[in-house]
């Protein structure tokens, strides 16, 4: 829409589409769209949002068993607004996800994964740090490689907590904002120093049309974004994240990894809503082909 509606003012639109989203979703959904066997897990509620939601996850292909249901709270929902020339506004309900713990997820069933994604740290209350902890450790000792995402929520007060966990997770996927509340700094040079000066292990920061930096040990890379139509943002980070879980499943070195995931995260932004745009297999490697996007490297 072009503005938001005046006190009092109706405003109509085309469409209203409900659709499946969140970070888990999102990123399940791209990655199918990649040829990619995946499962999701998560709290939602014994009402009609789950049911929708559970259906759209399974036309999608995406496996749902592993989802929780929860009495009492209803399945977490987001209205997301778009206004043209403006950033998006959200409106959240945490919902279920209030009662999402990582006591839900099977151990037994983590150990036959081949990457465990846990995305949206620090907007679920249920997920404690020393728990997780555990689950990171097993993770490992399993062969398991990790990958997380946060959002980083205003009055955010667990910084410490998180640092703690950075040296157990494998691949550490903060945007340039998040990564700038959890170190202090606003270079993102200096950011990238300063989770590895913490224990981090491979670091990337996404920063929407600007790009992407990533470290892994002494070297850095940094590559810019494709250009595409934009339409609307939403899910073009769960979309990089996609790409890069990709590539780390066909053990590609950083900087393929990086081109790819920056390829999906702009198809996201072509159409509106967090998926209907993303890029399958198909696409991307078509996309690549016929687009050149420069990483450069360095050592920090």
């Amino acid at each position: 829409m072009k503005e938001l509606p005046r006190e009092g003012q109706l405003l109509t639109v085309d469409s209203m589409p409900t659709k499946a989203g969140g970070c888990a979703a999102n990123v399940a959904i791209d990655l199918v769209k990649q040829g990619v066997a995946v499962e999701v897990i998560g709290c939602v509620g014994r009402d009609a949002s789950a049911a929708a939601l559970c259906r759209s996850l399974e036309q999608d292909r995406v496996g749902c068993r592993h989802l929780v249901y929860t009495d009492g709270l209803p399945t977490s929902r987001t209205v997301v607004l778009l206004v043209e020339g403006q950033d998006r506004r959200y409106i959240h309900l945490f919902g279920a996800n209030r009662a999402f713990t990582i006591a839900h997820i099977e151990r037994d069933w983590v150990a036959r994964l081949k990457i465990f994604y846990l995305g949206g740290l620090g907007v679920m209350p249920g997920i404690k740090a020393a728990e997780l902890l555990e689950l990171l450790t097993f993770c490992r000792a399993k062969g398991v490689t990790t990958v997380v995402d946060v959002v980083i929520p205003q009055h955010f007060s667990a910084l410490d907590e998180l640092r703690s966990l950075l040296p157990h997770v494998d691949y550490f996927l903060p945007n340039a904002d998040e990564a700038r509340l959890i170190t202090g700094a606003t270079d993102p040079l200096a950011q990238l120093r300063a989770f590895h000066h913490i224990g981090a292990n491979t670091v990337i920061i996404t920063q929407g049309n600007a790009g992407a930096v990533a470290s892994r040990g002494k070297e850095f890379w940094r590559c810019g974004a494709y250009p595409v139509h934009l339409l609307d943002p939403s899910g073009a980070g769960d979309a990089f994240a996609s790409g890069l879980v990709t590539g780390i499943l066909r053990e590609w070195d950083l900087p393929r990894a990086l081109r790819y995931a920056s390829a999906l995260g702009a198809s996201a932004t072509r159409a509106i809503g967090t998926t209907d745009g993303v890029f399958t297999a198909e696409e991307a490697d078509a996309f690549l082909n016929s687009h050149s996007l420069e990483v450069s490297a360095g050592k920090l």
